[in-house]
């Protein structure tokens, strides 16, 4: 079985749960940043002994939040030795708006993983965009590239949009599939 590991930061909560429901069907460990954009004790351990890496960010401003940028600014010890080169990565990103400039924090964490000579893995996804399609439709917000969710901006974590919570287990359960093949 594949180590993955889901590393991500969470403003209000809301990216914590798609980060929750990513774990729960890929089988991965959840390593959140905390709000001072550090990794807990033993953090950087366990990215190294992964075999999957999955980035996690609210989309703040068009790009990742500050928290996740120090994060990936420290993993350049990592980069230098080359430590996640060949491990699987993927991303994922929430914001409040439809669009909400997603796929610029998509590209961002796309980015760090090549950076890093890592294998990026997309939603494999087919997008819900036919007329019966509904907003609780398994990749409504339709992306490829990464999972994406939206929850309105006055919208608690408990009022989450369900098709996005299983769009987001959808995509971990892609993440455990994709992994095993190279276990």
């Amino acid at each position: 079985m594949s180590k993955i590991v889901i590393v991500f930061h969470s403003g209000y909560g809301h990216t914590a749960k798609v980060a929750e429901a990513v774990a729960e069907s890929s089988g991965g460990t959840l390593l959140a940043i905390d709000a001072e954009g550090n990794l807990p004790e033993g953090g950087w351990e366990q990215l190294a002994a992964a075999d999957a890496i999955v980035f996690g960010s609210p989309t703040y401003m068009g790009s990742v939040s500050w928290q996740f940028k120090k994060f990936a600014d420290a993993s350049s010890k990592a980069w230098f030795g080359q430590a996640w080169k060949n491990k699987l990565a993927a991303g994922f990103t929430n914001s409040a708006s439809m669009n909400g400039d997603k796929l610029s924090t998509l590209h961002y964490l796309f980015t760090l993983s090549q950076q890093h000579g890592m294998l990026w893995a997309g939603t494999g996804l087919m997008p819900s965009n036919s007329k019966a399609a509904t907003r609780n439709d398994i990749n409504y917000v339709a992306s490829s590239a990464g999972l994406m969710t939206s929850t309105p901006s006055d919208a608690s974590v408990d009022e989450m949009v369900p098709g996005d919570i299983a769009t987001a287990k959808a995509f971990g359960a892609r993440i455990k599939e994709v992994a095993a093949r190279f276990a």
